[in-house]
């Protein structure tokens, strides 16, 4: 975990990662957030369970920036999402790739868009896919791969761009159970990567398949209708 000086300088801070206060976020007469309040040091894998609607796709929006909080405040290394673009990677349940190109291709296309925004973030999408065990040279299409396959490419996708925090939702959708713990060894793997910045790599991951993320929850929230309803943090490292 990273830590910063106290203001007293007699003690240390966890740096946060990730910060959300008393956040809500209202869709009409519906509230997907009510007043939510967490903070996610630098470092840290917190896994977000909870039913449809429940508020877990909406808490990552926040997060990431794609979506602002009706109430509330969110920052990322104390500044707004938007400032913090570079800094952050989410990947959706959807894979978010072009399905007539190949994963390759993809890739490339994605970090040139990054590139015109002048994002210093962007790695080599030939390592990028490497790193989830996809050849590279594969010349078949995206509409060619199996789901497995499909989640691998936007995993690629979303680590090329060298993020500090990592927001996935729903990781483990439609994958058999072997690539499923396949993506939980990736993302284990990645959490030891270093970073020019000198912050561990952050990790927070929505799932209705506790079991399966279960080796890397280090926090565990339960939300309920919009708020957190339950923490649970591990106090010893999971069984092998």
């Amino acid at each position: 975990m990273q830590t910063k000086a106290s203001p007293s300088g007699s003690a240390a801070l966890p740096v946060a990662a990730a910060e959300l206060t008393s956040v809500s976020r209202v869709y009409g007469t519906f509230a997907a957030l009510r007043n939510v309040s967490a903070s996610f040091s630098a470092g840290s894998c917190t896994v977000i369970l909870g039913e449809n609607g429940a508020g877990k796709s909406t808490l990552l929006r926040v997060l990431a920036g794609l979506i602002s909080p009706t109430r509330g405040s969110v920052s990322i290394f104390g500044d707004s999402p938007q400032k913090n673009r570079g800094r952050i990677a989410y990947m959706s349940h959807a894979p978010m790739l072009y399905e007539e190109l190949t994963a390759l291709e993809n890739l490339t296309y994605f970090a040139s868009l990054h590139r015109d925004d002048q994002c210093a973030c962007v790695g080599s999408p030939e390592m990028a896919l490497r790193a989830v065990g996809l050849d590279p040279a594969l010349t078949r299409t995206v509409s060619q791969y199996s789901q497995g396959m499909r989640q691998r490419a936007s995993l690629a996708r979303v680590l090329q761009t060298d993020p500090e925090v990592l927001l996935l939702d729903e990781p483990f959708s439609n994958l058999d159970v072997a690539s499923a713990h396949q993506m939980v060894e990736l993302l284990a793997d990645f959490r030891t990567w270093p970073h020019h910045s000198g912050h561990a790599r952050t990790i927070l991951l929505t799932t209705h398949q506790a079991h399966l993320a279960e080796p890397l929850a280090e926090t565990t929230l339960t939300m309920l209708n919009g708020q957190i309803a339950n923490t649970k943090h591990r106090t010893s490292e999971p069984a092998a």
